[in-house]
């Protein structure tokens, strides 16, 4: 929330008229209304959520990596077996 009151007066001590004032005051309330902002914490929640997407990623790509790892490994042994 914010006070609209504060915003009127500071923008009239800047010598705007009334009708710029009304303006701008309702067109700040229209879209602090809108909701597509999130509180500190809804952020916070947010971030928490995406940093335990990204460990769970971090470990599908490890295993993956050790996956071709070993499979490079064992076709590399078979090729020298089979040249040996």
């Amino acid at each position: 929330m914010f006070d609209t009151h504060s915003i009127a007066r500071s923008l009239s001590e800047a010598d705007l008229t009334p009708a710029q004032v009304d303006a701008i005051t309702e067109a700040v309330r229209q879209a602090a209304g809108h909701g597509d902002h999130v509180t500190s914490e809804q952020f916070k929640a947010g971030l928490a959520e995406l940093r335990t997407e990204i460990a769970g990623l971090e470990t599908r790509i490890y295993r993956a990596m050790l996956i071709q790892m070993a499979a490079t490994i064992g076709g590399t042994v078979a090729i020298l077996r089979l040249l040996g």
